[in-house]
């Protein structure tokens, strides 16, 4: 069978695999985000308290992707929770080094005019500092969105969602007649989606970001 003959006889598990792949690094880059800021907010005033952030979450890097879904999975079953809990540990170091970057370039005069004018901390980091700080996060953001493309294909393993499992169904039948077409289609819907949503970031980029910051 060919290769677009097979796309046409299984477009549609292909599309429900392509819909679960980006559903699960959507939702885990919305937790990364949000854990790896609110740990940036928390250390990057003390530079040993930063340091100490980026060498735990640049740590979790150096486990293998495959080993660590295995660890987890004695520990919170099959599917989708280590699926979740791997994504956002890897998601966290491009956001966490790169809010903490954002936040410490902001100009120490503006949070002082801000200070003058009567605002608040956390009125200062909401409307000043993390404003300030947000292009170099949504590129933390954009990095860690391409390495889970990539990384969630593995979650496959512990049986779950995404298009990983149609490369890994093509890789335990190698020899069979349509192992390459799997391999092939899985892997071709993951480089589509990662282009997809780099243009989606692209455009937030566009929206959220005043010319002159973008300048």
């Amino acid at each position: 069978m060919g290769f677009w003959q097979y796309l046409g006889n299984r477009h549609q598990q292909l599309l429900t695999d392509a819909y679960q792949h980006a559903s699960a690094v959507f939702q885990c880059m919305v937790l990364a985000t949000a854990i790896g800021v609110l740990i940036a907010v928390v250390t990057y005033r003390s530079d040993w308290a930063g340091n100490l952030a980026t060498t735990a979450t640049s740590t979790v890097l150096t486990i293998p992707s495959l080993a660590l879904i295995g660890l987890l999975i004695p520990l919170v079953g099959l599917g989708v929770p280590p699926t979740v809990i791997a994504l956002t540990l890897y998601g966290l170091l491009p956001i966490v080094r790169n809010a903490i970057v954002g936040l410490r370039g902001v100009d120490p005069t503006l949070v002082d005019a801000a200070r003058g004018i009567g605002m608040s901390r956390a009125m200062r980091l909401a409307r000043v500092e993390l404003p300030l700080a947000w292009p170099p996060i949504l590129t933390g953001i954009r990095v860690s969105t391409q390495m889970l493309m990539g990384i969630a294909a593995i979650a496959a393993y512990a049986s779950g969602p995404g298009l990983g499992n149609e490369i890994f169904r093509g890789l335990a039948s190698l020899g069979s007649k349509n192992a390459l077409n799997q391999v092939l289609s899985g892997t071709l819907g993951i480089i589509i989606l990662a282009l997809l949503f780099d243009a989606g970031y692209v455009l937030i980029g566009r929206l959220t970001i005043p010319r002159g910051i973008r300048a």
